[in-house]
């Protein structure tokens, strides 16, 4: 896909400081990291959004993406933890529409995160029913 940046970053079209690469994957330093480290695993073949990706480039994507963290955290950045983090639509907050994987090394108290409001069900029934919805769906799929 040639509007595709993470594509033409991943044809050698645009720099990157890549950090890994292999037949399926690629990963790279973020160019607007949460911190320092941070970086992106992308399939090189474009896909979107994650229920598109074939079970093989996931299981590699996120293989990858185990090997980076642990690097990041025995490296000289020495976080005090990782964060593993994707999106999928704009709802989500999804702004480049390629897959792809944020491994981001955090320090305790680095002031980055994500907030997540309480009291998302109504009532223990309301969250019966949202899990039933998904557990049908699943059975379709």
């Amino acid at each position: 896909m040639n509007d595709c940046i993470v594509c033409r970053i991943a044809a050698g079209c645009i720099p990157s400081r890549k950090v890994y690469e292999d037949d399926l994957v690629l990963a790279f330093l973020d160019i607007s990291p949460v911190s320092p480290g941070h970086v992106l695993v992308v399939p090189k073949e474009h896909f979107n959004p994650l229920w598109n990706v074939p079970d093989e480039v996931l299981a590699r994507l996120l293989s990858v993406a185990k090997r980076i963290a642990k690097a990041q955290m025995d490296s000289a950045l020495a976080p005090d933890g990782v964060n593993l983090f994707q999106t999928n639509g704009t709802a989500a907050g999804q702004t480049v529409f390629h897959v792809h994987f944020h491994v981001i090394p955090r320090k305790n108290g680095d002031g980055a995160g994500w907030t997540f409001p309480e009291g998302a069900y109504a009532s223990p029934e309301e969250a019966d029913a949202t899990a039933a919805a998904i557990a049908a769906a699943l059975e379709k799929a």
